[in-house]
């Protein structure tokens, strides 16, 4: 009999009944060149065929179950067939489907190509409606039978429907394919979505709990399924967070004027990479600063870090509200967290002790303010905290008892600053008087630096500096003016001038430095400050132009400085005067040097430049300091001295007003130029008013030791307990590869876990002192080495190699969410690499448009894909959406790129190590820090052909992953993420 189609050969077999392998030669005979069955539609005209009478043909399901069993079909045309059936009232029909379903539904593959991998994820979508559909009409027929009086059929062909929905969700591979299916046809996914809702409605009257909760387990694995990427664990066995410790503690004393939203984008990564609960992660910020509060040293520092405990976190709590808009109620997390910090009573008894007022009552109300705590709760811990304090050792002793708090201070000084501000904008030539009186004020006492903290906490203190170099630079030169107005512009010049220094040197030069203008004339603070003011690391050639003004200038001065009797200020030029005071005192030490002037004559002279405007002599010291660098040891001794003669204050009557604390502002200025010179000769000069102690915070080096001992020496104290302070100048000494290499070699030597995964806490906290830079070193030089270099594969080993993947991956994340940013304040003033040296180390392969665009979209369907891993271009390790968007100059994505390609030729190698295992550990790492709904930025850089070397890795061949490490949001993406998953 000739058999002319398939329909006909199904029939003949009933007819005939044959058996179901009978069956399956005498079609292979009917259809002999090689018919791939699923082009044929075999499993969809079998079930036609099937399902034609009120109940299924067993003999003809056999043939379907045979055809599945032996592979004749794939699994998609199975499921394909079986959701074109709709006619559920058949209820035996239904059954018998449903038992198809029951043999590969949670056990679905497919080994063809990428094309019949994605055709699965389809199919699977489609099953997913249909039984969706299946269980409601089940659901309606039971209801009809509760009515009717005869349940049980309905019920055993619900919990039949439920059994096989659970069977097919609870398996993550089909959950991971049913992901990619909504990403490919979104309209079916809306589809299943209103499938879904209809079914709640119709079982939320169910009266059998079990069937009930089977279908809200159902329901709510469906609903997971978009936002399977983002389900993380948060730590709930951890209680301490080092990393947010340090990073507050980095902010805190290093970086008060830093932007508010790059604080916050910082904490946010930590908070996401170390899956830290939302209570104890506001717990951490809020000891960080408890714990800085009570370390501070006395002075400025203690108010920087009252203005930023005070004012600047609660602003930072306020945006990060904004961030967590997802989790439950923000306000919540924060009265938790403040619940677990009234628990550390110790702590916060010791900072209410150095504060002398209780400092968590000041934070809740201000919270309170903020709206990050509703007033119950304000109260309710408000009235704990009371209660505590009543147990508290005695607060205030007789002496302190009348003293403000700091913290007072700096909330009232918080709105002074803004009065201030208004004040400055008037017209300054009105009344010079009355200005005067208001910057008098400030200098008295401590207001100087409590408006400083207040203004850099909230981000006020550039307009702040602004308005002191307009008004500099208004007071440089009066014409035609008498004593009384000379005096007072004299005044004027030297309060903003001292002023200004004191502000480049607490918070850096950078808030006083404007955006260039082209064509606008630069401020001669500016001038000043850039060519001629030491700073640290900052190199002054005594012999420069700027310290060399016009000779017949210098000559005046000189002599207005050696002949009369004090400083003149009529019409006085005081820019002039400020830039040849160098010139001047280079005269004047020669002279001395030479035995023309005796040391009554230099005293005279000194007396002469600090009697009337303290800035001259910080002028003179400033070019003194450059000056002595570049002397030997034996010829120091004048120069050091005439330091010394410019920093005590003058003991005489005719000194103009507030000269005290001038020449306070003054010494503590002079200081913190001398430091290093004074550092480097081991030479001491006491500066009078700031007293004995070196200034806090200064990151000095111990003389005469290796800097490579001091660090490894610091390192392991920091491990115990410290101050990371010094790893600045360390840094800064060292470069940024010695400090980056030295201190993974640190890391690497560490054999305990625990101690591994604290050093990585505190290294990425280290490396926020400069991210970027040390991020391209770690990636783009010691890791390759490392990787590459097989007599260092041992250094690898769990648990260093496990750590160094972590730090590599948080670095790496970090650095890319950022880099589109700005540097931090304290970042710019270091040396920036160089981007033609990361175009050099990692050239860029000169692909014709055509052929790149061909490497970056190839994956393993494709012939023309690069035969060995090593040999692929850099191209190669982008995708196709990439080419455009990704800037290849950028020096971090050429060394994620490259890093990208090493890590696939590892894996594509035939050579197993401790080096393969590291890749395994930073893919997975970078996989567990992944950013909410979606691919990890830093995977971008992935090639496709990876994906699937990497699922040889036992532990990395999870569906989970696969979708990970995948451009999800292109088809080739999703073809690839397909196929890997289908083969599992």
């Amino acid at each position: 009999m000739k058999v002319v189609n398939l329909k006909q050969a199904i029939l003949q077999a009933w007819k005939e009944r044959w058996s179901d392998y009978q069956w399956a030669i005498n079609m292979k005979k009917f259809f002999p060149k090689g018919a791939t069955w699923d082009i044929l539609n075999l499993a969809d005209a079998l079930l036609e065929q099937a399902m034609i009478g009120p109940s299924p043909n067993p003999l003809i399901l056999s043939y379907l179950k045979y055809a599945i069993s032996s592979q004749m079909v794939s699994y998609s045309s199975v499921l394909t067939a079986i959701s074109k059936f709709d006619d559920f009232s058949r209820d035996l029909c239904v059954q018998a489907l449903l038992d198809i379903m029951d043999m590969f539904c949670d056990r679905l593959s497919c080994h063809g190509k990428a094309e019949e991998c994605i055709g699965l994820c389809r199919a699977l979508l489609s099953a997913l409606h249909w039984l969706l559909r299946c269980t409601a009409a089940s659901a309606e027929w039971l209801r009809e039978g509760l009515e009717a009086g005869t349940p049980a059929a309905g019920e055993k062909q619900l919990a039949m429907c439920l059994q096989r929905l659970e069977k097919t969700l609870s398996s993550t591979k089909n959950r991971a394919l049913l992901h990619i299916a909504k990403l490919e046809e979104a309209s079916s996914w809306t589809a299943i979505e209103h499938s879904l809702l209809k079914l709640g409605e119709i079982l939320a009257n169910l009266s059998n709990p079990q069937l009930r909760s089977q279908a809200e387990q159902c329901g709510t694995l469906i609903r997971s399924i978009p936002t399977m990427l983002s389900v993380h664990a948060e730590q709930m066995h951890k209680t301490g967070f080092p990393t947010v410790h340090a990073v507050i503690l980095l902010e805190g004393t290093m970086n008060l004027t830093g932007e508010t939203q790059s604080l916050v984008e910082q904490l946010t990564m930590v908070k996401r990479m170390q899956h830290i609960p939302t209570p104890l992660f506001v717990l951490e910020i809020w000891k960080a600063c408890f714990v800085g509060l009570i370390e501070s040293p006395e002075g400025t520092e203690e108010l920087k870090w009252t203005a930023f405990t005070f004012l600047k976190i609660p602003q930072v709590l306020v945006k990060l509200k904004k961030y967590f808009h997802g989790d439950k109620d923000f306000t919540e997390d924060v009265n938790c967290a403040f619940e677990f910090l009234l628990k550390l009573t110790p702590l916060l008894d010791k900072a209410d002790q150095r504060c002398n007022c209780d400092c968590t009552n000041f934070l809740l109300q201000e919270c309170g303010k903020q709206g990050l705590l509703s007033e119950a709760s304000v109260n309710n811990l408000m009235t704990k905290r009371k209660a505590d304090r009543e147990h508290a050792p005695q607060q205030k002793s007789g002496e302190n008892a009348n003293i403000q708090p700091n913290i007072q201070l700096i909330l009232r000084a918080e709105p002074t600053v803004t009065n201030i501000l208004k004040t400055m904008d008037a017209d300054h030539s009105k009344s010079p008087e009355g200005l005067l009186g208001v910057l008098g004020h400030m200098l008295s006492g401590k207001s100087l630096d409590l408006l400083l903290a207040a203004a850099a906490a909230t981000g006020k203190l550039k307009s702040f500096a602004r308005k002191f170099i307009n008004l500099n630079e208004f007071t440089t030169y009066g014409s035609e003016e008498s004593t009384k107005p000379a005096s007072v512009r004299a005044l004027l010049f030297d309060i903003s001038f001292l002023m200004l220094c004191h502000v480049a040197q607490t918070y850096g030069s950078e808030v006083i430095l404007s955006e260039s203008r082209s064509g606008a004339e630069v401020p001669f603070f500016e001038t000043w400050m850039q060519t001629c003011m030491p700073e640290e690391g900052k190199i002054l050639n005594p012999d420069h132009p700027c310290f060399r003004p016009d000779s017949t200038k210098v000559e005046s001065l000189v002599a207005l400085l050696n002949n009369s009797s004090e400083m003149k200020l009529v019409q006085m030029k005081w820019h002039e005067a400020c830039l040849s005071i160098s010139a001047a005192i280079l005269e004047i030490l020669n002279a001395w040097e030479n035995g023309v002037l005796a040391f009554e004559s230099i005293q005279k002279i000194t007396d002469n430049i600090k009697g009337k405007v303290c800035s001259l002599a910080v002028c003179a010291v400033a070019w003194l300091v450059a000056h002595v660098r570049m002397l030997g040891l034996d010829e120091r001794e004048k120069s050091l001295q005439m330091i010394r003669q410019l920093a005590g204050p003058l003991f005489s009557e005719n000194t103009l007003q507030f000269y005290n604390e001038r020449v306070a502002i003054m010494n503590s200025i002079l200081e913190r130029m001398c430091v290093e010179v004074l550092q480097q000769t081991a030479t001491q000069i006491k500066f009078p008013s700031t007293g004995v102690d070196t200034m806090p915070y200064w990151n000095l080096l111990p003389p005469k030791r290796p800097i490579k001992e001091v660090l490894t020496d610091i390192f392991a104290k920091v491990l115990e307990k410290g101050s990371i302070h010094i790893f600045d100048t360390l840094l800064h000494m060292g470069g940024v590869y010695w400090f980056g290499n030295n201190l993974i070699k640190e890391l690497l030597k560490e054999t305990r876990k625990e101690h591994t995964l604290r050093a990585v806490e505190l290294l990425y906290s280290i490396f926020c002192l400069d991210m970027q830079q040390v991020t391209l070193v770690l990636l783009g030089h010691i890791l390759p080495g490392l990787l590459t270099d097989s007599s260092k594969w041992h250094s690898l080993m769990d648990p260093p190699g496990t750590a160094l993947a972590k730090l590599a991956v948080w670095c790496a994340l970090s650095s890319y969410s950022s880099h589109k940013g700005q540097a931090s304040t304290r970042q710019k003033k270091r040396h920036r690499e160089d981007i033609e040296d990361y175009i050099s180390l990692f050239p860029l392969d000169d692909v014709q448009p055509s052929k790149l665009m061909r490497l970056l979209s190839s994956n393993e369907d494709d012939a023309n894909v690069l035969s060995s891993p090593t040999d692929r271009s850099m191209s190669s390790s982008l995708s196709a959406s990439q080419l455009h968007t990704v800037n290849m100059r950028d020096p971090l994505n050429r060394v994620l790129a490259n890093l990208f390609l090493l890590i696939s030729s590892i894996l594509g190698s035939r050579t197993a190590g401790p080096h393969t295992q590291f890749v395994q550990w930073f893919m997975e790492e970078c996989v567990d820090c992944l950013e909410q709904g979606g691919r990890g930025s830093v995977l971008q850089f992935l090639p496709f052909t990876t994906v699937s070397e990497l699922v040889k890795v036992s532990a990395m061949s999870s569906p989970k992953v696969i979708l990970a490490i995948t451009d999800l949001s292109l088809p080739l993406g999703r073809q690839v993420a397909a196929k890997a998953i289908a083969a599992l």
